[in-house]
This record gives structure tokens, C-alpha cells and sequence, in this order.
């Protein structure tokens, strides 16, 4: 991804910010609304993809048209239709006169800059053989139209190195992708049969609020670093079939996407876990009060999401039934938590949170301050949400791309923050611990958390004597 915005202005404020331009006798179907851009055919949208001599696509549509388009056509078949209008194009310019000529480098330039953004911005379009064949067959037609000093064919050459490093690197990081961490079942980790004076828990690692909210944030941006926009597209993608089956489904699968959402998971779980685990009622009471400070910490930074499963943790039902312990925790600020996460209203709270954030985010003359790390479960149902409600094509057979125009807005805002530099160190002993201490099941967290505080009604008693017959029978 290119370091700089490519949205100069909000999506859909405007489809160019300027002029329409005149497209000679190409395809003239779009439907514009107040200057923007609302459908079109996939050959409108192709054509207004490629450049002319006097005309350069917005970066804004570039972005989204790309990023759409794969819901429609494979990038190999996108690719080999540029080609044809490029084709098209450079005949029309083949004339042999030197101000032709002139007009031919141009084009060209054109063309490899609309290349050099494709590759930067989607590199994993080009993973396949037929795609790779597609864009070195348009490189060879442009670098004819300056064969005389080279120029066009360095550019190339380099955009190919870029391009080929790019699909290396994360090709690497997904062979070493972390493996997901397995729930601790064995009873004796378990069972609270012998003092654990000597056991290792957070707070023997970390004990400053802060301090872990911090390190949190840097493995937060750490793992959604390695989210593309082409991994969230698939949320679209990969839901419907439509053209007769022809959509098109990645060939990669997900894996940034579960490794993130498992992270979280493993983070409401290891809270859950260090909470129960805790013999004495008043150690377990100061446990319970530094993960409520560790989490407002998160909120002050931006980090929403470990914020988010940091209260998921504490609202499991083996930490909630905790009675005793929370009679002795000071809730209000837990309570002010609470607020700012309430699902009523599909998270109003949350959202102008997050608004607040990101307003300060645009503002900000330091990193600290850029920081926001939306809760990635709410943002990824908001994109399923507007792709549900609003239809791919209208009824007249056009794509309606005002809602991709939304789509990759929203996507767009995603990949601003993540490109956010951290300005925090990195502790490896605070990050290993919270990447690889053990985890409880949800059966163990329920064994400890009766271990903790006993049954209180029949019903948890049942609950306990099933529960400890099959940890105690198990092999």
C-alpha cells in the first residue's frame, strides 16, 4: 500500500472532484447523481478505468473500482480487457507524425502509472500465473511506444520488482502465521488441589495499567498490519454467487482475517482465565480491578478492540457468577466501560467513540495520537450489513457502485489507521506472555470459577458434579 491517502475527500462526495471528461465514442452508460458516480455496466466502468490522452481516472475510483471490480470479474479477465482498450488506444495514437508520437509517450505514462497503482495497492491480484501474463503482455505493448531511450521499460522493470517482493513478503508471513493457541484442559492445571503461590499470572509480569494497554496496541497493529484490502473485500465476494456463478472467489483464503479474530478470542479467554484461576478472594478482587484499568488504558489510547475483549472476557459467565469478588470491586469505572460499549442502538456509544477518535486521529501531530483500532467484529458486520441491504445491480442490469462507493470508504478509513507507525517499544517479555499463556476452556473456566466461589442455586450444583466427573474420569 502506498504510504500517502489516496482519498483526497470522503467517497462519494465526488466521483472525480472535476469535470467529466469527454470519452469520444467510448461507453457512455454511467449515471451520475449530483455529480457522482451511482452505476454502470462492468464495460462502462472498465472503460472509465483506462486512460486516454487527455483524461486520468480519479485515485478515489481507482481504488474503488478495483476493489469491487473482484466481485464481478477475476483480475486476470479485468487485466486482459485494459489490454484490449489499451490496444485500441495506441493504434488511434500510431499515426507517425512526431507530435503523435509525443502524444504516445503520454498515453503510456498513463498507462504504467494506472499499473504501478494497481500493483501497489492490490499486489495479490497479480498472484497467478494468468494474471502475471496479462500485465507482462500490456508492459510489452507500452514499452513499444518508447523504445528509443528505455525510460518506460526501467519503470516497469522496477514496478515488477516491487511487485514480486511485495507478493514474497506476505507470502512468508503466512507460512509462519501464528498456530491458534488450544484451551488448557488438563485437570491438574485445573483443579485448585494445591497452593499456587508460586504460579506465574499477568500481574507478576506487568502490574502498570498502562504499560499493558500499550504492549496490547502494539500487538494489535502488529496483526492488523497484515490485513489487505482484498481480505475484507472477500466478506462481499465470498457471500454470494451471482452472474449464473461466475463471482469471483479468492484463491487465498482468510487467514489474516481468522488470525486477527482469533487473537481477539484468545484475549477475552486468557482475561477470563487469570481471573479464575486466582485461589484468594482478595488477589482475585485486584485482578478483576486491573483488567477494568487496563481496558479504560485501551479506550484512552484508541485500541477499541482489546477493549472490547477485555470486557468479553469479564463477561463470561465463569467471571460474572463471581459474586463475592465483585462485591468487593469498585465497578463505577467498569460501569462507565460498559456504557461506552452498550449494544443498544447498534453501539451508538461506541460509534461516536470511534467517530471522536478518528476526528482526532486526522488532527494529530504525533502517533500517539493517530492511534484508532476499531473493534474489528463490529467493522467487519458493517460491511455484511451494508452489503445485504443494498444489491449489487440494479434492476436494470448496471452495477450499483454507490455502494461500493460506501463499502470502500469504509475499507479505506480501516487501511489509514492501520498504516499508523507505533509509538510504543515493544516488551517481548509482557508480548510472550500474553501470546502464550495457557488459556482455560470454557469447561475449565467453569471448573475454577466453582473452584473459586461454590455453587450457589441446584442448578449450579448440577452444573459442578458433571462438570468434575468428567474432568476427573478423563484420561
Amino acid at each position: 500500500m502506498p504510504q500517502t491517502p489516496i482519498f483526497s475527500s470522503m467517497l462519494g462526495s465526488s466521483c472525480s472532484g472535476q469535470v467529466q471528461p469527454d470519452m469520444g465514442d467510448r461507453c457512455v452508460d454511467p449515471v451520475y447523481q449530483d455529480g457522482n458516480l451511482v452505476s454502470g455496466s462492468l464495460e462502462a466502468l472498465i472503460e472509465r478505468l483506462v486512460p486516454t490522452m487527455d483524461y486520468y481516472p480519479d485515485r478515489t475510483y481507482i481504488f474503488t473500482f478495483l476493489l469491487s471490480s473482484r466481485v464481478f470479474i477475476h483480475p486476470h479477465e479485468l487485466l486482459a480487457k485494459v489490454g484490449q482498450i489499451c490496444i485500441k488506444q495506441k493504434q488511434q495514437l500510431e499515426t507517425g507524425t512526431e507530435a503523435e508520437k509525443a502524444k504516445l509517450k503520454s498515453f503510456a505514462a498513463k498507462i504504467i502509472q494506472l499499473l504501478k497503482e494497481w500493483t501497489e495497492t492490490f499486489p495479490y491480484d497479480f498472484q497467478d500465473e494468468k494474471s502475471m501474463k496479462e500485465l507482462k503482455e500490456i508492459a510489452h505493448r507500452i514499452t513499444q511506444c518508447d523504445e528509443e531511450n528505455g525510460t518506460v521499460k526501467k519503470i516497469i522493470s522496477q514496478m515488477t520488482q516491487n511487485l514480486l517482493m511485495a507478493l514474497s513478503t506476505r507470502s512468508q508471513y503466512q507460512e509462519i502465521r501464528e498456530k491458534f493457541r488450544q484451551p488448557v484442559t488438563d485437570k491438574g492445571t485445573i483443579l485448585k488441589t494445591k497452593p499456587q503461590s508460586t504460579q506465574k499470572d499477568i500481574l507478576s509480569v506487568c502490574c502498570d495499567p498502562l504499560i499493558l494497554a500499550q504492549q496490547l496496541t502494539y500487538i494489535e497493529l502488529e496483526r492488523v498490519s497484515n490485513i489487505y484490502p482484498e481480505d475484507l473485500m472477500q466478506i462481499v465476494s465470498h457471500m454470494d454467487s451471482l452472474d449464473n456463478h461466475k463471482c469471483r472467489g479468492d484463491v487465498t483464503k482468510t487467514y489474516n482475517l481468522e488470525a486477527y479474530d482469533n487473537w481477539f478470542n484468545c484475549l477475552s479467554m486468557l482475561v477470563a482465565t487469570e481471573i479464575c484461576r486466582v485461589v484468594k478472594k482478595k488477589q482475585r478482587t485486584r485482578m478483576v480491578e486491573f483488567f477494568i484499568d487496563v481496558a479504560r488504558e485501551c479506550f484512552n489510547i484508541g485500541n477499541f478492540n482489546s477493549m472490547m475483549a477485555i470486557i468479553s472476557g469479564m463477561n463470561l459467565s465463569p467471571v460474572a457468577r463471581l459474586k463475592k469478588t465483585w462485591s468487593k470491586v469498585k465497578t463505577a469505572k467498569f460501569d462507565v466501560l460498559e456504557h461506552h460499549m452498550d449494544p443498544s442502538s447498534n453501539f451508538c456509544n461506541y460509534r461516536t467513540a470511534l467517530q471522536g477518535a478518528a476526528q482526532r486521529s486526522q488532527t494529530a501531530n504525533s502517533n500517539r495520537e493517530k492511534i484508532v483500532i476499531p473493534v474489528f467484529n463490529l467493522f467487519i458486520k458493517d460491511i455484511y450489513f451494508l452489503h445485504k441491504i443494498h444489491t449489487n445491480r440494479l434492476p436494470n442490469g448496471q452495477i450499483n457502485f454507490k455502494k461500493f462507493w460506501e463499502i470502500s470508504r469504509q475499507i479505506h478509513d480501516f487501511l489509514t489507521w492501520k498504516q499508523v507507525e507505533c509509538p510504543f517499544e515493544k516488551d517481548k517479555k509482557i508480548q510472550s506472555y500474553l501470546l502464550t499463556a495457557p488459556i482455560y476452556s470454557e469447561e475449565a473456566l467453569f471448573i475454577a470459577s466453582f473452584e473459586s466461589e461454590g455453587p450457589e442455586n441446584h442448578m449450579e450444583k448440577d452444573s459442578w458434579k458433571t462438570l468434575r466427573t468428567t474432568l476427573l474420569n478423563r484420561a
